[in-house]
């Protein structure tokens, strides 16, 4: 992977995605909706979930309607919800750096926030089960907007909400929808791929792609050196 960019100033604020970014929670979503599909019958093939990464419920909506009726929708998203409830009650594993990050903008005073896609109330419960919850300032999700990403509501949202410019805010993201919905918000971009590798589009953009959040916290560290 090329080298990454030397962010060019320390950000006032952090605002990081939930799903695929601090919880390791994709690949259980997708295995729900995977397990949904199966029992249900529905002809939907696997390659199908990967689609649905990073996207509001509308924008799902819009997708699924392509294979199944308003029907087996709604019974697909009843049996995925009760999957996904089972599975997030277990607890859901933490992606690989993220609590080193979150200690080291907390360390330095850093005002931090999420903005996710997934909806109130199952957002904060999520944070909160894993531990994340104490060190946002704030928590924006769908349910606080009337556009999803990739518009960018939910980022503005979150920068308002923490009394900072878009342009002095760091975000941090995995899936296209969400890098697209940060970018126009007028803010800095560090993807962290999980599950969707960027295509050439992606990378068109040129935000910087991170291969992990360790790669983040050493592109901030040189700023809290100064």
């Amino acid at each position: 992977m090329t080298p990454l960019a030397a962010l060019p100033f320390l950000p006032e604020a952090v605002i990081f995605d939930m799903d695929g970014l601090m919880i390791d929670s994709e690949r259980v979503s997708i295995a729900c909706w995977s397990q949904a599909a199966g029992e249900l019958a529905l002809p939907i093939e696997d390659t199908f979930w990967l689609q649905l990464v990073g996207l509001g419920d509308r924008d799902c909506e819009l997708l699924l309607r392509e294979h199944i009726d308003a029907a087996q929708m709604q019974a697909l998203y009843t049996r995925c919800h009760d999957l996904y409830e089972a599975r997030t009650q277990q607890g859901l594993p933490l992606r690989p750096g993220i609590l080193e990050l979150l200690e080291l903008l907390k360390q330095h005073d850093i005002p931090r926030a999420v903005a996710t896609s997934t909806r109130e109330p199952r957002a904060s419960r999520k944070l909160a089960a894993c531990g994340l919850l104490p060190y946002f300032a704030a928590v924006v999700t769908s349910s606080d907007v009337s556009h999803p990403k990739p518009a960018p509501d939910i980022y503005l949202l979150a920068a308002a909400k923490l009394g900072k410019a878009p342009a002095r805010c760091l975000a941090l993201e995995d899936s296209p929808a969400g890098t697209r919905a940060a970018l126009a918000a007028g803010m800095t971009v560090i993807q962290v791929p999980d599950l969707v590798a960027p295509d050439a589009a992606q990378r068109a953009l040129g935000h910087r792609i991170a291969s992990s959040l360790t790669d983040v916290h050493a592109l901030l560290l040189p700023h809290f050196a100064r």
